[in-house]
């Protein structure tokens, strides 16, 4: 019987954070969300005085352990076991979590910009932008990899749906199609995810 390769421990870490706060966040009062929600720069008194928040440089990084709903975190922490299993046994645990925090930065920084350029004042939450950052590294090492879509169910080479996927996310951006879904936050999190490389392949590789 083959033997099913165990998660790495960052990425088992992670998971297991993610549900856990998911569960706190459950029984939790707005309050929470309001403290470790990403928020814009500014608040908007259309949304009422309860449900306002401030924007706190710690959001920068808890937004990403907050979800929305089940199915967005199940979503989320799918995507990290896939793809983040995949580049943490390749890149060592120090190396792995400094990138995936990248483009968790990233991704938030990319969300402030274009929710001030649009003077949208909702919060973000999820890991989604430290995902497709892990999804782009696994679209450059792993080219040849075939992933199927969940819908629909098209298989194709891990490079191919990398494009794909960022194609789309442009797209449902700048036509706000699919609102509630911070597009460009996905976006930053790939870009996020492409400059530590870059800046990883000019610095000899530190032993993990």
């Amino acid at each position: 019987m083959p033997r099913i390769p165990s998660v790495p421990p960052v990425t088992w870490a992670l998971i297991v954070a993610n549900t856990a706060i998911y569960i706190l966040q459950l029984g939790a009062r707005d309050g929470f969300i309001r403290s470790f929600a990403l928020w814009p720069l500014g608040a908007s008194p259309a949304l009422g005085p309860d449900a306002l928040g401030a924007f706190q440089p710690w959001q920068l990084v808890t937004y990403s352990f907050l979800h929305g709903s089940f199915t967005h975190l199940f979503l989320n922490m799918l995507a990290l076991f896939m793809f983040g299993s995949e580049i943490e046994r390749l890149f060592g645990t120090r190396r792995y979590l400094a990138y995936y925090f990248a483009a968790v930065l990233a991704a938030a920084v990319t969300q402030i910009a274009v929710s001030t350029a649009t003077g949208s004042f909702y919060p973000t939450v999820g890991a989604s932008g430290g995902v497709f950052g892990l999804l782009l590294a696994y679209g450059i090492y792993f080219p040849r990899r075939t992933i199927v879509l969940l819908f629909p169910p098209i298989p194709m080479p891990a490079w191919l749906f990398v494009i794909v996927y960022a194609v789309i996310e442009l797209y449902l951006g700048v036509t706000g199609t699919q609102a509630g879904v911070a597009h460009f936050a996905h976006l930053g999190g790939m870009v996020g995810g492409f400059l530590m490389l870059r800046y990883w392949r000019r610095r000899p590789r530190l032993r993990q």
